[in-house]
């Protein structure tokens, strides 16, 4: 970085390139921290539950809480974080700290029920921590989960306010004969956000008596996403085709997510394109990775990762919701200057914002192709190279053979 740029930009205009300050965010997260001293802190956790997976069955598992009493609602609800920036987003979270206990994921013990009862609530509850020694100021950064602020081994975890749960949440929690699967698509429908569902799951709140476990939090977001997409796929599949193509657009914080829907059955395909120097992409040239899906579904994980799910969740819900069905190809391009893991919500909730939007309608794959073209940094020659479902569509003669003779 060129010496003197930051005094010229003073953390307004990114001249550094990055898609937020590193100094604003350090300076601020410091700031907050400040009060923190000695081996106790008092707050409202938002709520906020971390489960790690280190060690699987024996993981870390506490309470998170920033240093303040008040409405700390924002700093768990990521289905409003796209209305705040990118460094909002990171001093918020990195003022979380967490008490950390080792437990095995089968654990019974009185911590884990009040973990689950902090967890319930749908609003912040006011929490003591004590720490069996200082805290250390070192944030946790993971690819799938928001990121965290510092933590120490918990001695004690005081509740001191009271939770209050939405009738849904109380009535999930406390049917022991309800399966996890099951209670996760009861409470999706009864409104209750995504991010909330996936606390639940993590603490072992949702399932069948004595198989409630701990899940660790990368995994249950991943969980929460599978779940739900599958259930409204089920009935998305039951609707008509679209019956022209329809692409969808996003540029933010340095990213460019695009959706492509043809008419045709069921099937889907993520692909992530991380240029150089972004956060998973350390070497000189762009690197692509993408993995798909038939009208069967995956019967094995997705090698991209949990994005993937999170991408499909976000087109589920959309199909869903205008009652079509068809073939979906999404991509998304990260340029120089994304370099913070930020977690699989950033992809949900830009796919979802997109989605919200009116999508440009074409006669074919290949003029919707000659568009995107223009807004893509990286050739759409590429990207049909690169991608099992394009190439399958632009194989077929004519899109209308996708299309039943009964939905023309």
């Amino acid at each position: 970085m060129r010496r003197g740029l930051c005094l010229l930009c003073r953390g307004t205009k990114k001249l550094c390139g990055l898609a937020y300050c590193p100094a604003l965010v350090v300076k601020r997260v410091e700031a907050r921290l400040s009060p923190v001293r000695g081996e106790k802190v008092e707050g409202s956790s938002p709520p906020s539950i971390f489960v790690g997976w280190r060690g699987y069955p024996k993981v870390s598992v506490g309470p998170a809480t920033p240093p303040l009493v008040g409405d700390t609602a924002i700093y768990e609800a990521q289905e409003k974080w796209l209305d705040l920036t990118v460094d909002e987003v990171l001093e918020m979270r990195l003022t979380l700290i967490r008490g950390v206990s080792k437990l095995e994921v089968k654990d019974r013990s009185p911590l884990i029920y009040r973990l689950q009862e902090l967890a319930i609530s749908s609003r912040p509850v006011e929490v003591e921590v004590k720490f069996s020694k200082p805290v250390v100021l070192k944030p946790l950064l993971d690819s799938r989960s928001p990121p965290l602020g510092p933590g120490a081994l918990m001695e004690r975890l005081n509740v001191v306010g009271e939770p209050k749960p939405l009738r849904a949440v109380e009535k999930a929690y406390y049917d022991t004969d309800l399966p996890a699967v099951d209670a996760v698509v009861e409470l999706y429908r009864a409104g209750i956000p995504v991010s909330h569902i996936q606390r639940l799951f993590s603490v072992g709140a949702l399932g069948v008596g004595r198989r409630r476990r701990l899940v660790p939090t990368r995994w249950s977001i991943t969980a929460v996403d599978d779940t739900v997409s599958k259930a409204l796929l089920r009935e998305v599949k039951e609707n008509p085709f679209v019956n022209e193509v329809l692409v969808f657009a996003r540029k933010y914080a340095k990213n460019l997510f695009v959706a492509i829907i043809v008419p045709g059955a069921w099937s889907f395909e993520w692909m992530e394109a991380w240029f150089p120097h972004t956060t998973w992409n350390r070497g000189n040239s762009v690197e692509i990775e993408g993995d798909w899906e038939g009208y069967k579904g995956k019967s094995t994980y997705a090698s991209i990762g949990g994005c993937y799910y999170s991408a499909r969740l976000a087109t589920a819900e959309y199909l869903y919701r205008v009652r079509r069905q068809g073939a979906v190809v999404l991509f998304r391009e990260i340029y120089e200057g994304f370099d913070v893991p930020i977690g699989v919500w950033f992809v949900r909730e830009n796919l979802r914002r997109m989605f919200s939007s009116e999508p440009l309608r074409f006669d074919s794959l290949e003029e919707a192709l000659a568009y995107l073209d223009r807004i893509t940094r990286l050739p759409i020659t590429l990207w049909a190279s690169k991608s099992r479902l394009l190439k399958a569509l632009l194989s077929q003669r004519k899109i209308k053979e996708y299309i039943e003779p009964q939905v023309m």
